[in-house]
């Protein structure tokens, strides 16, 4: 178990507070037109190999902040496709 950076800790709780922010916006207002699905994918992308690097290089419970980080980003994807079927029909001025 190797020590761990705290700029890393930090690097990653601001994301940790930052994406449920966007989750409960989500879940609030059920709009998701203006999201990324590229972006999230490429974020979740960009943990997934921070995950494979503690994993290789320097196994540390840091990796639970990637693991986190990544599952967050997961559900505001999985929120991002849930909606934007009807925020489409909604923006074409049909109902469901």
């Amino acid at each position: 178990m190797g020590t761990f950076s705290i700029w890393e800790v930090l690097f990653l709780l601001c994301f940790a507070v930052s994406w449920p922010i966007s989750i409960a916006k989500s879940l609030r207002t059920k709009v998701v037109i203006g999201k990324s699905p590229l972006f999230m994918g490429l974020i979740i992308l960009g943990y997934i190999f921070g995950i494979i690097h503690k994993l290789l290089y320097s196994h540390d419970i840091v990796i639970w902040l990637y693991v986190f980080n990544a599952t967050l980003v997961s559900i505001d994807l999985a929120l991002y496709f849930t909606y934007i079927g009807r925020n489409r029909r909604e923006l074409l001025g049909k109902k469901d």
